[in-house]
């Protein structure tokens, strides 16, 4: 369980890291790759939906057996950008440079399903969470 902890924070932070300054770079893509882009709300709600499921993977990190069945659609989240980039890619609409952006997903699709292979139904942590018998003056 201890390899999907580690897993899942560093997807968690790494996710956080990467997605949280597209909130400020909305027109310096549009700059850098044109055109600009036109659907405003799109792009940030693809943003925030992004950043709110890094979230998920932090939550994960804390009790991977607790939220085991998360695991899975974590896979899918991953898959839902890797088969639409390699999809793109294959029928020449985006460039290979573009195609490589899945490339962190596809690594971290992998280490998913390494993680929900390695951690087992009611498999214990050493510590539970949250703290049970604490009591609070």
């Amino acid at each position: 369980m201890k390899f999907a902890r580690i897993v899942f924070l560093l997807a968690g932070i790494y996710g956080l890291l990467s997605l949280a300054p597209l909130y400020f770079l909305f027109d310096y893509i549009g700059r850098q790759d044109p055109p600009p882009i036109t659907h405003p709300h799109f792009y940030y709600g693809f943003v925030g939906v992004a950043l709110a499921f890094q979230f998920v993977f932090l939550l994960i990190a804390i009790d991977p057996a607790r939220f085991r069945p998360l695991i899975l659609i974590s896979v899918f989240e991953k898959l839902s950008y890797m088969i639409p980039c390699a999809a793109l890619y294959l029928s020449g609409r985006i460039p290979g440079s573009d195609a490589a952006t899945a490339l962190p997903d596809t690594l971290l699709c992998a280490l998913f399903i390494i993680s929900w292979l390695k951690v087992r139904v009611g498999e214990k942590q050493r510590m539970p969470w949250p703290p049970v018998n604490v009591r609070i003056p």
